[in-house]
């Protein structure tokens, strides 16, 4: 998925005439970072970067979302599969998150109900970010609960 992700974004970015550093300045991601990216070095960025490259260069958040590998592809294939249950995750963890997912309410963009596709890739992302961020509080509530506070 790198690959894919840093040839689209270095292809994107030359079509609007920009330079590394143009993009770096206008993104407000620093230049090496962004190199790395298209040469490959790096791994695919996280979505909140990803948004920000697409909004610098007026170019489309879903396509590079796909590239990246966070929403299927138009072959109908997932690049990069949906987040599994970790091993770690509590009961209570897996009840919040199919609460969370599984809520009623409608899923909306600029007033328009989304289809089920939709919703369905939105889920898909969620998924790998909601057990990400569920990690990372776990390990900070150990390292708060450790007698020298680390």
């Amino acid at each position: 998925m790198e690959n894919e992700f840093g040839t689209l974004l270095r292809k994107l970015r030359e079509q609007k005439g920009m330079s590394i550093n143009q993009l770096a300045e206008a993104a407000g991601i620093s230049n090496s970072q962004i190199s790395r990216m298209e040469n490959g070095v790096r791994g695919v960025p996280k979505a909140p970067t990803i948004r920000k490259l697409a909004d610098a260069m007026g170019a489309s958040y879903g396509e590079l979302m796909t590239a990246a590998g966070y929403l299927e592809g138009t072959n109908g294939s997932f690049a990069q599969e949906a987040a599994p249950t970790p091993d770690w995750a509590t009961y209570k963890d897996k009840r919040d998150f199919k609460k969370m997912l599984e809520e009623d309410g409608e899923l909306m963009f600029d007033g328009i109900p989304l289809d089920d596709e939709d919703r369905r890739r939105i889920k898909d992302v969620l998924t790998g970010l909601f057990w990400e961020a569920k990690q990372m509080n776990k390990r900070k509530k150990k390292q708060s609960d450790s007698p020298d506070g680390k």
